[in-house]
């Protein structure tokens, strides 16, 4: 099947799934099998060795784990894609592959907490060395990037506060150097973004957000150039954070109402952002579908929704959050992200937990902000539920 023609909510459903399955199930079956077995030694040779196509063991390579690989490559526009157990395996995986003492990498300082931690605490111990630019300074990051550098890494929107990165703009820095540009696209999903087009090398997704869709599944995924995405691969399988069968299968299936989910949630989610803004009990409003947000001109020119996620902050301060969360009845005050169901939390209980009130508080991030994951609800339902909560106040 030729998915250039195909429309992304097309080939969310059919990628990976244009062969015949075992005894024509019209599903891909879930194939735990830890290893498969051959009967002709030159051909087990040659899957092993990766001049034939097949599968040796699940460590490595797995049948159903194959299908929503396939599903992530050819939405991303991607040579190659390999899967990992979790979004952050994904991202360390991938930063350990391509970087090593004296290499340098240059990022924001607006990257979700994991992601931080690494490029804090984990990376400078095998000195690497890491430069965090202000995220919304394109000068600066130019700047730091025409020092010379091994690989870029970059998060837009941002999480939490979705500040967003011109991605066209730094991959043409990073080409100038030689560098790899790595791109998390989590709240962007391949639906409303696909930095390989703007000229990123790498992509990668916490699967378990908007990709699995509904909260039950964990995994992480890379697609890009075969060469570099080969080169993480074979750290990972030796590693071991791989992805199994089981979550495999729960986020491809997952991935098949994408587009409806993804659009669903851009057009709720402006809906919200625009009743927040005017709302007296709210400060401020991070959300990239708004012309007040200072990223707008760059995420209309690069992205073609502006995704589910916001972030708000309140007029007050971390005891109003603490007020205002437990009224609101439409919503699971919860970690995570990318749900059918609306999931809200403060980024000190969310996506920073690992750093400081201080670290937060350098990074922009008020203790009155609140991350809100938009869900597939009714729209005048949870806007009248964030108002309710909000009158309370």
């Amino acid at each position: 099947m030729d998915f250039s023609k195909q429309k992304k909510g097309t080939t969310a459903i059919w990628a990976g799934e244009t062969e015949r399955f075992f005894q024509g199930a019209t599903t891909p079956p879930i194939i735990n099998s830890v290893t498969y077995a051959y009967d002709d030694l030159d051909e087990w040779y040659d899957v092993a060795t990766g001049k034939a196509s097949g599968f040796i063991y699940s460590r490595n390579t797995n049948p159903t784990v194959h299908v929503f690989e396939e599903k992530v490559r050819i939405l991303e526009g991607a040579e190659a894609a390999t899967s990992f157990s979790t979004g952050m395996a994904a991202i360390s995986n991938t930063l350990f592959a391509l970087l090593g003492p004296g290499k340098r990498v240059v990022s924001l300082k607006d990257t979700y907490g994991g992601a931080s931690r690494l490029f804090l605490d984990f990376l400078p111990s095998y000195n690497v060395n890491v430069t965090l630019s202000d995220t919304t300074d394109h000068d600066q990051l130019e700047a730091e990037i025409a020092k010379g550098c091994d690989l870029v890494y970059l998060e837009t929107p941002t999480n939490p506060t979705l500040k967003i990165v011109d991605i066209k703009r730094l991959a043409t820095a990073a080409k100038n150097v030689g560098a790899v540009v790595v791109v998390d696209n989590t709240f962007a999903t391949p639906i409303n973004q696909n930095p390989l087009q703007l000229g990123a090398d790498l992509v990668v997704h916490s699967a378990t957000k908007f990709l699995c869709g509904h909260s039950d599944a964990m995994g992480g995924v890379l697609a890009g150039k075969a060469e570099l995405v080969e080169k993480v691969f074979r750290f990972r399988e030796i590693n071991g954070a791989s992805l199994q069968a089981d979550p495999a299968y729960m986020i491809a299936r997952g991935m098949k109402t994408l587009e409806l989910r993804i659009e669903r949630q851009n057009a709720s989610a402006l809906k919200i952002a625009q009743f927040l803004k005017a709302h007296p009990n709210v400060n401020d409003v991070f959300y990239p579908g708004l012309e007040t947000h200072l990223g707008h001109d760059i995420a209309k020119s690069q992205m073609s929704g502006f995704g589910g996620m916001m972030s708000f902050s309140l007029n007050g301060t971390y005891d109003d959050v603490k007020k205002f969360l437990p009224k609101l009845q439409l919503v699971h005050l919860a970690a995570s992200l990318g749900s059918v169901s609306t999931l809200a939390g403060p980024p000190r209980t969310t996506s920073h937990v690992e750093l400081t009130e201080a670290q937060r508080a350098q990074l922009g991030i008020p203790e009155s902000l609140i991350r809100y994951s938009v869900g597939i609800e009714n729209v005048e339902d949870l806007i009248t539920d964030l108002d309710n909560a909000l009158r309370g106040l």
